[in-house]
């Protein structure tokens, strides 16, 4: 049995046997799944059932590719867990298990069957959040922030519904016979800088005739007017 320095604290024979058990167990449990091939070595085709991959689209692999990431993220905590296993059992056969490697005092029991690996006590447990992060961080920032913070960054109200429009300007599949109206030239298309962010031409506008008279006139004859340069 163990007596520690600064505890009185001591593990029983039975204690350590159980521990030693589970450490065991877990170590086997580790170095099966290490010897499994098809995590590290194991070709893509072996998981998808599919004779070639070179004929596929990138993406239709992707929920593959991301169970394959995953993998090889749990063999990496694998080989952390079997480290400390094997430093767990070393400890047994110096005599020090259940004692911290920081304090020197003795680990609780609830804990080491908690955590049968463990060498060290909770208050010098590791606690530390790691604060790296990617790389790609540092350089890449969203498309289009429209948080209420970076409001006031903006130029002004914008109709996103106008979107569409501005980007057909510079060229779809589409001719002058799929859009409804007369169309003499191609740019006019999509040419809806006067109707920008109105949504039906029953929008109208007052105007005053030479003749005194008040005249309401919709969109579409504003821009009759405009084209034939009488108003």
């Amino acid at each position: 049995m163990i007596k520690n320095k600064g505890c009185d604290r001591i593990l029983t024979d039975k204690q350590k046997s159980e521990l030693k058990k589970d450490l065991l167990a877990q170590k086997v449990q580790l170095e099966n799944h290490e010897d499994n091939p098809v995590t590290e070595q194991g070709n893509i085709r072996d998981t998808t059932g599919e004779l070639s991959t070179a004929d596929n689209h990138p993406a239709d692999l992707g929920t593959e590719l991301y169970e394959r990431e995953k993998d090889m993220a749990i063999k990496v905590h694998e080989h952390s867990e079997l480290d400390k296993v094997n430093h767990a059992l070393e400890a047994m056969k110096n005599g020090t298990y259940g004692v911290c490697d920081d304090c020197g005092e003795s680990i609780p029991y609830e804990r080491l069957e908690a955590l049968p690996y463990t060498t060290r006590c909770i208050e010098h447990a590791e606690k530390t959040i790691p604060l790296d992060r990617p790389s790609e961080e540092q350089i890449l920032i969203p498309a289009n922030d429209n948080s209420f913070a970076e409001r006031h960054k903006s130029d002004g109200v914008r109709d996103y519904e106008d979107s569409f429009q501005e980007v057909a300007q510079y060229g779809t599949s589409e001719t002058p016979s799929d859009l409804k109206g007369d169309h003499a030239d191609y740019n006019e298309l999509y040419d809806d800088e006067d109707e920008e962010g109105m949504d039906e031409e029953v929008d109208s506008m007052h105007i005053i005739t030479l003749g005194g008279d008040n005249k309401v006139i919709s969109l579409s004859e504003q821009e009759e007017a405009i084209r034939n340069d009488y108003l």
